[in-house]
């Protein structure tokens, strides 16, 4: 088991906040904010489906916590509309006992700490297995209509912090993964850079005692090499993570036109990848709908798309693990390579 070493919960000391600042702290929050479709996707069903309930209720997290945990992240009963994440899901005695949290690849990581509790929701909801499974036994670039784009969910910041440990990207079978991204002992917590209310990260000032210049969090360096072949090794490491990101996206779209033969196009609405009908490389309102969702999947597209997602929806991946992140982005650029043109002389994997 991986363990983690931890600092107290910031609202549990005396000296804190008051009552009244982390009331008004949490009700800015997306926590407690009951307008938004993470909690009210559900409504006209009635109910949230035990799948969903833990992450989008006060009872689904306080149920799962005080129970077995048996399936991960889930329950095995629904639970009532009309809620959102109020303070004793993470107050209760079950959320703040939490050491060991399990994760949907199936690792079990121990001593957690103040981010147990956080990693309950924040991890996604597929993992290298789920991807592998989807998979198993099919020809790389058949298309298959047993597929169907796989999302790793929303805000996985606690996957992509662990790395290779809970193997929440897609990792390719052969090459080595960054695991757990540590940090000073100051900043080894959620909480530690996340005001644990309001959500919001803490000021850059907490940083530049050791990355001196920095002015924005993207703007923080964290080593010499030339992850994206562009010669400046000066940039925030956010850069080459961003630059890597738009040309797997390119290199998506080629695959797609190329081998499979049916354009594809993406776009930040569910289910993400969409037919691209007139091949310009841009989602319209119509494409981006349901019913044109992309369904001509090759094992070896899933993939890439996964990670694409993966990466996509952890918008402090260049903050919780970088060099994770750009491996990802590299095997999955490295692996339709295979088959388009992709051009990897210029790009260092971390």
């Amino acid at each position: 088991m991986l363990l983690f070493g931890g600092a107290a919960f910031a609202q549990q000391e005396q000296t804190g906040p008051t009552l009244e600042e982390i009331t008004e702290a949490w009700l800015a929050s997306p926590h407690a904010d009951g307008s938004t479709g993470a909690f009210t996707h559900w409504n006209d069903e009635g109910e949230i489906p035990g799948t969903c309930a833990v992450c989008h209720s006060t009872t689904g997290v306080t149920d799962y916590l005080s129970g077995t945990r048996d399936l991960v992240g889930a329950l095995d009963h629904p639970v009532p509309i009309g809620e959102v994440v109020e303070c004793s899901a993470c107050h209760s005695d079950a959320a703040e006992a939490l050491q060991t949290v399990p994760f949907v690849s199936g690792a079990m990581i121990d001593g957690l700490g103040a981010s147990a509790v956080c990693s309950v929701c924040h991890q996604g909801r597929a993992a290298t297995t789920t991807v592998a499974a989807a998979v198993e036994g099919m020809a790389e670039d058949d298309v298959s209509p047993d597929l169907r784009f796989i999302n790793v969910h929303y805000a996985p910041a606690a996957a992509t912090l662990l790395g290779s440990a809970v193997q929440g990207g897609y990792e390719y079978e052969g090459r080595d993964y960054r695991g757990p991204f540590t940090h000073v002992p100051d900043f080894a917590q959620c909480t530690d850079c996340h005001r644990p209310h309001s959500l919001e990260v803490v000021s850059i000032d907490n940083c530049t005692v050791c990355h001196q210049g920095a002015e924005t969090f993207s703007e923080i360096r964290l080593s010499p090499l030339d992850f994206d072949g562009d010669g400046n090794v000066t940039e925030g490491i956010a850069d080459p993570i961003a630059t890597l990101h738009a040309r797997l996206g390119e290199a998506i779209g080629v695959y797609a036109a190329e081998v499979v033969g049916t354009p594809v196009v993406y776009a930040d609405s569910f289910p993400y990848f969409f037919t691209d009908t007139d091949s310009d490389g841009t989602a319209s309102e119509a494409e981006a709908a349901f019913p044109n969702r992309y369904q001509s999947w090759t094992p070896r597209l899933l993939r890439a798309a996964y990670n694409y997602q993966f990466v996509a929806k952890d918008t402090g991946a260049h903050v919780h693990n970088p060099h994770y992140a750009l491996q990802l982005l590299h095997d999955s650029l490295s692996d339709l390579s295979e088959q388009v043109e992709v051009d990897m002389s210029d790009l260092v994997r971390p």
